[in-house]
């Protein structure tokens, strides 16, 4: 459960629409990934990256590298932790520690829910999970190849820690 203010029930519009469009479209890495902004609300948010053949390892099926995930741990873990600060969008979020495990392959879209455990003065805590999905426009018979169900199975799930600065 992340220590917020009980009167912080949704985040000001305007914060969550500047991270929203600072995240997929200035951005260079993220916006490059293709990295959309699912749902954005105090302690906890949804990011997804769409596969992409450029993101994959050279296998048979095509895998998404492990650092993909790693990306949306770190990313969805810092922005979970910019919306507990009283200034989200003046304040500032720089990772101290990242811990990633690996559960499975993953071949598909991946969608990372980050939620805070932790948000004191001047470090906070994340835990993230990502989810790998089979590309919608895959037929029957190519989708036999792929990790992941339509449904989403956890591909890793993480923890990071962040030095908050607070404005």
């Amino acid at each position: 459960m992340a220590d917020e203010d009980p009167d912080r029930s949704a985040l000001p519009e305007d914060a969550a629409a500047f991270v929203q469009e600072y995240i997929e479209q200035e951005h260079g890495y993220l916006s490059w990934l293709g990295t959309r902004v699912d749902a954005l609300e105090p302690g906890r948010v949804v990011m997804t990256i769409p596969y992409d053949e450029k993101l994959t390892n050279t296998t048979d099926p095509p895998t998404v590298h492990g650092g993909i995930a790693a990306t949306l741990i770190d990313t969805a873990g810092g922005i979970a932790q910019r919306t507990l600060l009283e200034d989200p969008v003046g304040g500032g979020i720089a990772t101290v520690n990242l811990n990633v495990n690996y559960l499975r392959r993953a071949s598909g879209d991946l969608t990372a829910t980050a939620e805070v455990v932790r948000s004191g003065g001047t470090i906070g805590v994340s835990t993230v999970t990502v989810v790998s999905r089979i590309p919608e426009d895959v037929d029957d018979e190519a989708s036999r190849r792929w990790e992941g169900t339509e449904s989403g199975e956890a591909v890793a799930t993480g923890q990071a820690s962040y030095r908050l600065f607070r404005e």
